[in-house]
């Protein structure tokens, strides 16, 4: 019969996690600080902000730089902006829908560019995913979710939904930004992709 201390002592124990729930638990909690901190966040920190020793970092992961590169595949991969993109209710009129989308794939871009920029890039390459992906692997999974969020206009649409999607990211990726000029909005920007450049009067 286990007595009351033993029962208050096995709550407070944590389930073990596997290998995989481990590793990305530790990415999870290295992202923010490799974002604060860049390449030069050290492992004992990592393992600090985790609750575990440091040790426990290098039993799923070689060293420091499968780590950081791992870390660097997380915020590349399109997995979280895909969930985001699949949860947008449908029902909504298109404008609607888009701007959803939009705001999501800043928020996915905003978290790459923090990243990539904390890392100085590491060479340059895109590693893939902690799922396999790449680079072309991503933003097709990007393209067919927002092609799934054009669907049910595609009878007024001008060219098939998968075509649009691919313009619309595209537009995305390449909004211009200039000193003068503060950057559209969510919004604003699917107003114009939707209905051009000339104002309500002009048309």
């Amino acid at each position: 019969m286990t007595t009351p201390k033993e029962n208050q002592s096995a709550r407070r124990r944590a389930p073990a996690m596997s290998p995989e729930q481990r590793r990305e638990m530790i990415i999870q909690t290295a992202i923010p600080l490799i974002t604060e901190y860049g390449a030069a966040v050290t492992t004992a920190k990592i393992a600090r902000a985790a609750g575990i020793g440091e040790g426990t970092i290098f039993r799923v992961f070689a060293d420091k730089d499968e780590l950081l590169n791992a870390c660097m595949a997380e915020a590349l991969s399109p997995e979280h902006a895909v969930r985001e993109l699949d949860a947008i209710d449908l029902s909504q009129p298109l404008p609607a829908r888009l701007a959803e989308a939009a705001e999501a794939l800043e928020a996915h871009m905003s978290r790459m560019g923090a990243i990539a920029g904390s890392l100085g890039h590491r060479g340059g390459k895109h590693p893939g995913t902690v799922r396999g992906a790449g680079r072309h692997e991503s933003t097709t999974r990007i393209r067919a979710a927002l092609a799934e969020l054009l669907e049910p206009d595609r009878a007024a649409l001008r060219r098939p939904p998968e075509q649009i999607a691919a313009l619309f990211f595209g537009l995305l990726f390449t909004q211009p930004r200039t000193a003068d000029e503060t950057d559209l909005t969510p919004r604003e920007l699917v107003e114009v992709f939707l209905y051009g450049a000339l104002s309500d009067d002009a048309r």
